[in-house]
């Protein structure tokens, strides 16, 4: 046997084959492999293992950081100065250098442990049958070929086609999406069956529930559908941020922009000015230093660690930094139904008896909830079809609901589960059933019936016969019904159509029914079923929406957030469940079938146009994922299972539940719901708008800053005056102080309007042209002020030292007024609330004042900077310029607001 050989078979698919075919494909007949057999298969093969991935040492991610064209420059600026002896200089240029490079590397975050978490999926151990004789083996040692035995509690150890299946049920959610364990048989399926409708597979890594099973295995280590979806993983490239993709534009003009200038003065200087080259370099130096924003990425970094810590307090854990603020920029959400939009807890939610329907309030799997009709509530015990059907549905069950630090949780079947919860919404516990009517025989369900039976006795001593099953068989053992006033003759169009409309809104079907007598043999036996039973009711049972979720979906749509459900579930459920949320409403659903056989034009269209994706396996979800964003889109995609975990690495922010999430899916994501709450989302949207919006505040505060320091270099340089700040004097400005004070602007909390406006276009630019426009207008401001201030000292005969210590403080005076000034973009802060309602302004203009008190007044900062200290009235001049900036920028937020361009810029 070899690949080749297995290539046709790998391509039709395994389950579109019997189970003697498989046998005779890989030679395995019922006594197994021979032990000779399979140790060639294994070197063949080779072991039932997933390979690890690659890893980037903790040097190459310290180099990674110095890869930013801004300190490209600035170690460029740091070399040359090294080289002409100016140590001062060249230390100050290194240790902002430095600073940011460690910032970045604490930040990266730990390593992609997604493969590591699908690996630990892997069963240990496996029972195998191998030269007629049963025994377990360490897992990674199966091949293809090997006979498997499952049995309930097994966690299955490879891909397997069964031959022999009693009983079994599998929980595939984590792999296929399904809310409920799959029921397995060995008959084959169609070529094209989507995965979760291949009964006669089981699953590498997925759980068996109920039952026993004998399986050949057909697939190993990275050949199983586990393996598929972790080369899908390790295939997949994290996507940039738009944040990060508009700061490295940003950077890269404004360094060319840095480099062209600082090129063009030091040749204007030395051709036209006669400048020595040496001199010329330094004014040049101090050019390049005033207008590189040395402190953008430390802020950055801070200001996103700070939304983390918000996010984080609101059950939002973010795993990678910049998801912070992708998150502001979502265009579409595409979630992953169970466990995300659902609570992946089956509630029953409609009773139908003869003549009445019921509704059943509450999800999940907590009891509390009411019953009624037309949206009244009523009392169950006034109809006695209602009550009976409860009690059956509890009476004949295995499951136990049970109560753990305030969570409730069923162990068994969560159909059964479902049932013994609206039991317990009826006043009807399993307790006080099973001590007042107990249990004295059952026939546990089985595929080729379709039912389960169990036999009771009530307070009274007479005996009862319970069933629940498919609706179409249990009505076949039926012949009358329960009306409200007592027994009638069945009536079975009634029935049928109530099942037609019943299924036709997404819930799953399930029927009960009674017989008042005992087993006609002593023993509870298929001869009882046969006939003579009473119908008692239809049960409507959904994994439902969350009822928080109905309101966060709400939120996005008003926030112009599209939001699309993409599920491994059934078309109809997925439907219903969508209709609940407002997904999709008068759309159709499109499966994953009709996905696979589109081209990428085609699925670009639709995947805008549809917003409800159903039997999706992890290629469709990536595919999905992949054409929303070649349209333009920015990408959210939440999700719990295995299956996500390719789709939630390849999105903007891939976003995983915490509660009830595989590992796999937590370490593919950006971002971890730690209460499973799809509410919790549009939270997270919230702080992320309010994140890039007190970016674009810190930018717009800083970049006046270095622009009227360059400003003044370069004015300093055209008409032959002498340098009003040096090097150091301008890293001291941007590395101390701007970055001091910019920082209170992290703290800004969101305005009230950031989730009543639509996202901002993926492609926009950092900066509008208004932006532009204000930045030019302060920084010419504060050239203004720190040039006007440093020429009229000179021109009074004051010391160079003395005029330049006198710039650098009209600068950083300008600095802590319009620090006010930006914390809103229109509105005015002369007023009690722009001038106190972040307290973090406050500390920070009076954290920097001290810093520069030391600066103009300390002697060991005179020898480090050539400082002087200042008198009153010298100080009086510098509060003035600043004075200047904060008047000017009031007054100019005033004609805006009055001319009513305000509201359109804000959106621009």
């Amino acid at each position: 046997m070899s690949e080749r050989h297995l290539d046709p078979v790998l391509s039709a698919g395994w389950h579109a084959l019997s189970g003697d075919e498989v046998g005779q494909i890989l030679q395995t007949g019922p006594d197994g492999l021979s032990d000779d057999e399979a140790l060639r298969r294994l070197g063949q093969y080779g072991s039932n293992r997933l390979a690890p991935p690659a890893r980037r040492g903790p040097l190459a991610r310290l180099l990674m950081q110095f890869h930013n064209i801004l300190l490209y420059v600035m170690l460029g600026a740091a070399i040359i100065t090294a080289a002409l002896g100016h140590w001062i200089d060249t230390g100050v240029l290194l240790v902002a250098v430095l600073i940011n490079v460690i910032i970045g590397f604490i930040q990266e975050g730990k390593a992609e442990t997604a493969l590591d978490a699908i690996r630990a999926m892997l069963s240990p151990h496996a029972t195998v049958i191998r030269a007629g004789h049963r025994r377990e083996i360490d897992a990674a040692g199966l091949v293809p070929g090997d006979l498997v035995f499952l049995s309930s509690g097994d966690r299955v150890p490879a891909d397997l086609r069964l031959v022999s299946v009693r009983e079994l049920r599998i929980e595939e959610a984590a792999l296929t999406g399904e809310s409920l364990p799959i029921e397995k048989g060995t008959e084959p399926v169609g070529v094209d069956a989507a995965l979760g409708d291949r009964y006669g597979m089981a699953y590498s890594g997925t759980f068996v529930v109920y039952g026993q099973a004998m399986g050949i295995v057909v697939a190993t280590g990275s050949k199983t559908e586990l393996g598929r979806i972790n080369q899908m993983l390790a295939d997949i490239r994290r996507m940039s941020t738009p944040l990060l993709r508009q700061i490295d534009e940003f950077g890269r003009v404004l360094a060319l922009t840095i480099i062209g200038l600082s090129a063009a003065t030091f040749v204007l200087g030395t051709l036209w000015r006669d400048h020595a080259p040496a001199e010329m370099f330094m004014m040049v130096v101090a050019l390049a230093a005033s207008a590189i924003p040395e402190g953008l990425p430390a802020i950055m970094t801070v200001t996103l660690a700070l939304g983390v810590q918000r996010m984080a307090r609101r059950k939002a854990i973010v795993r990678h930094l910049p998801a912070v603020e992708t998150l502001g920029s979502v265009t579409v959400i595409c979630s992953d139904k169970t466990g995300t939009l659902t609570c992946n807890e089956m509630t029953v939610q409609r009773f139908v008896c003869a003549g009445h329907v019921f509704d059943v309030g509450g999800v999940g799997y907590a009891p509390a909830g009411d019953f009624s009709i037309d949206d009244r509530i009523v009392e169950v015990e006034h109809y006695p079809a209602l009550s009976l059907a409860i009690r059956a549905g509890v009476l004949c069950s295995d499951a136990r609901l049970r109560e753990e630090d305030g969570l409730w949780r069923v162990e068994g079947d969560p159909t059964e589960g479902a049932l013994l919860v609206a039991g317990r919404k009826a006043g009807f516990s399993q307790h006080a059933g099973d001590t007042a009517w107990p249990r004295t025989d059952a026939i546990p369900f089985e595929s080729q019936h379709r039912f389960m039976a169990t036999s009771h006795l009530d307070p009274d001593g007479d005996p009862w016969i319970f069933v629940k099953g498919a609706p179409e068989r249990i009505l076949d053992m039926c012949e009358f019904q329960l009306n409200h006033d007592g027994e009638r003759p069945l009536d079975i169009d009634y029935w049928r159509r109530m099942a037609t409309d019943t299924a036709a809104q997404g819930l799953r079907l399930l029927a009960l029914a009674c017989k008042r007598s005992a087993p006609v043999a002593g023993p509870l036996s298929f001869a009882d079923a046969e006939h003579g039973y009473v119908f008692l009711a239809l049960v409507g049972i959904i994994d439902p929406a969350r009822e928080e979720a109905i309101d966060a979906v709400g939120e996005c749509h008003r926030a112009g957030i599209r939001v699309k459900m993409i599920t491994g579930d059934h078309g109809e459920t997925a439907r219903a469940i969508g209709a609940q949320l407002a997904i999709g409403v008068g759309k159709p659903f499109i499966t994953g079938a009709e996905v696979a056989v589109m081209d990428d034009a085609a699925l670009r269209r639709v995947a805008m146009e549809l917003d409800v994706f159903a039997r999706a396996s992890p290629e469709h979800k990536l595919r999905l994922v992949k054409a929303l964003q070649d349209d333009g889109q920015v990408v959210a995609m939440t999700g719990d299972g295995v299956n996500d975990a390719p789709a939630l690495k390849r999105a903007d922010v891939g976003v995983a539940m915490g509660l009830k999430g595989t590992e796999a899916a937590k370490e593919a994501a950006d971002m971890v719901i730690a209460d499973d709450n799809f509410a919790t989302i549009a939270t997270a949207v919230r702080e992320g708008r309010a994140v890039y919006d007190n970016l674009k505040k810190f930018i717009l505060f800083m970049l006046p800053t270095n622009g009227g320091e360059a400003l003044v270099v370069i004015a300093a340089i055209l008409f032959e005056l002498a340098l009003p700040l040096t090097p150091a004097q301008v890293l001291w400005i941007n590395m101390v102080t701007s970055s001091t004070l910019g920082l209170a602007l992290a703290f800004e909390p969101a305005e009230g309007d950031v989730m009543n406006r639509h996202p901002r276009p993926p492609g926009e630019a950092l900066l509008s042209g208004f932006f532009i426009w204000r930045v030019l207008m302060v920084s010419v401001l504060m050239m203004t002020g720190a040039l006007g201030l440093f020429l009229w000292e000179l021109d009074m005969g004051t010391s160079v030292e003395t005029a330049r210590t006198m710039a650098v403080d009209a600068v950083v005076m300008a600095e802590m007024f319009y620090l006010l000034n930006s914390r809103f973009i229109f509105a005015p802060v002369t007023n009690w609330k722009g001038l106190t309602s972040n307290r973090h302004v406050l500390l920070a203009i009076t954290a920097c004042i001290p810093l520069q008190i030391a600066y103009t007044h300390a002697d060991f900062m005179h020898g480090i900077f050539n400082s002087t200290a200042l008198t009153p009235m010298e100080w009086s001049k510098v509060v003035a310029a600043g004075l200047l900036v904060f008047v000017v920028a009031e007054l100019e937020k005033f004609f805006i607001r009055r001319s009513g361009l305000a509201a359109r810029l804000s959106h621009a």
